[in-house]
């Protein structure tokens, strides 16, 4: 009798879910965010540099745009550091989403030849965009740094920078599960990728990146933004670092919750896609 090393068996329910064979597949995992890193700007004059000049731009517009013309409020804090805090941390969001966003319309054709766990292609978005983001806050360091040796006194680091992790794990979370239940949604309803971009967007000026919760003076607007599950993270991000903006356990273990309930539904929703996309992609 011979024996096989990897047997392929169907999946029985939609919360039939292998983690043990992706575990498994972890080697596939790292070459692919290593394609991602090397291919992205491999025909590129300025190459990972981009990385660091978005940001930058970015904030130089925000800056010109909110800071002096619409001049938003930055609670006390530089503009600049300001802008590029919420800019550093959304933006990890951002790229998880819109990457893993795209899965099974970018990649139908190696999906429909080559077996492996699906699911190993939108980690790889994420980690990789993890990179991404290193680089990016550590750009955010440097003007972080810059202020504090200046002795600027608005600036007011806390012990909340121990649970940055928690901020980046969060973020990694909302970008996978509603990138992957986007894509999901897309192997039926092409037209929804025409949404991604301007719904990022709209979420982002629906969420404190560019502003602080504090300027808003409506009692009833205020509630409705700190039920948003990004504020927590984007508020305790800046409180942390900057020591303005809003923190509490309980709304940090609201945002956790509504990130757990959204990756849980996101890999049930793609697992039970994945059986039969290819015969709609």
């Amino acid at each position: 009798m011979e024996n096989y090393d990897l047997i392929i068996r169907p999946k029985r329910h939609a919360f039939d879910i292998n983690f043990k064979e992706i575990w498994a597949y972890r080697d596939l995992l790292k070459m692919f965010v290593k394609r991602d890193i090397i291919t992205i700007y491999k025909q590129t004059v300025l190459g990972p540099i981009w990385f660091i000049v978005q940001p930058i731009m970015t904030t130089l517009i925000y800056i010109v745009v909110f800071g002096n013309i619409a001049k938003i409020s930055t609670d006390g804090v530089p503009q600049a550091l300001f802008y590029l805090a919420g800019i550093t941390i959304w933006n990890y969001f951002a790229e998880s989403f819109n990457t893993t966003a795209k899965t099974f319309t970018e990649n139908a054709a190696i999906f429909g030849k080559v077996y492996f766990p699906r699911l190993i292609m939108p980690f790889a978005k994420v980690t990789s965009g993890l990179i991404k983001f290193g680089i990016q806050f550590m750009l955010f360091m440097a003007v972080y740094l810059y202020y504090i040796f200046s002795g600027d006194t608005s600036v007011n680091p806390n012990w909340n920078i121990a649970l940055l992790p928690v901020y980046i794990l969060l973020m990694a979370a909302y970008g996978l599960g509603a990138g992957i239940i986007f894509t999901s949604l897309t192997t039926k309803y092409r037209d929804l990728t025409f949404l991604l971009a301007f719904g990022v967007q709209l979420l982002m000026y629906a969420s404190p990146v560019i502003y602080p919760v504090s300027t808003i003076e409506n009692p009833k607007l205020q509630l409705i933004a700190l039920y948003n599950p990004f504020t927590p993270i984007l508020e305790g991000f800046k409180y942390a670092f900057l020591g303005a903006g809003h923190f509490s356990w309980f709304s940090l273990g609201y945002s956790a919750a509504v990130a757990a309930i959204l990756l849980v539904s996101g890999i049930v929703i793609f697992h039970k896609t994945e059986r039969n996309f290819i015969d709609t992609v």
